[in-house]
């Protein structure tokens, strides 16, 4: 299964936006993307080069490939609503992305490598493709063998507060099942993404 395998402290600083939590502490101590050297001051980006990184923020974000971003671009613009909202709403969900937002990994990266492991399920069945879209109704479950898994015996050690997950997900730790509620909101993606910049690059 083909997969951003880049560095991504260096995606992150090349973005200069944490792309995952290991990211943060990078970024305070160098705030250059890679290869550059010195405290010139650089030039104003140009209204293509915001669009740039604004699109390569959000697909590293997600970890997806270009052909995948692309692809969903295409279908969020044929889609009723705004195209950029759209968007969002389709990253968000993602198997790999319910999955970390449910708490039981610490960042996508790992989601998408559990779920490429086989350890859940989803509507009882074993699945292992991450871009799998989450609807309302579905139901994921950690299978019962991964359970004894001494990772998930200590998930609660790393897993977010109750109040910190989407309202879409309804989470049973004990039971190690998610239940999807509803349809994630631009709300539950992060804030700081500026949907409209990736939209207008798709739109040149």
């Amino acid at each position: 299964m083909a997969r951003d395998r880049h560095s991504i402290v260096k995606m992150s600083r090349r973005e200069g936006y944490a792309l995952h939590p290991k990211a943060h502490k990078a970024l305070v101590k160098r705030t250059t993307p890679p290869g550059e050297q010195g405290t010139g001051r650089r030039s104003k980006p140009s209204q293509y080069a915001l669009q740039l990184r604004e699109k390569q923020k959000v697909k590293r974000l997600y970890g997806l490939l270009e052909r995948q971003f692309s692809n969903l671009m295409k279908e969020a613009s044929k889609a009723k609503g705004q195209s950029g909202s759209t968007l969002l709403q389709f990253l968000e969900s993602r198997l790999d992305n319910a999955i970390y937002r449910a708490g039981y990994a610490s960042s996508r990266r790992a989601a998408r490598q559990l779920v490429t492991h086989g350890h859940f399920m989803l509507n009882d069945r074993r699945v292992d493709i991450p871009s799998i879209r989450v609807k309302k109704g579905d139901k994921i479950a950690l299978r019962k063998k991964s359970q004894t898994n001494e990772y998930f015996k200590k998930i609660d050690d790393v897993s977010p507060a109750p109040s910190e997950i989407p309202a879409w997900l309804k989470v049973d730790r004990k039971k190690f099942t998610v239940e999807i509620s509803g349809l994630p909101s631009r709300d539950d993606a992060e804030p700081d993404i500026n949907e409209q910049l990736i939209v207008e690059y798709y739109s040149r």
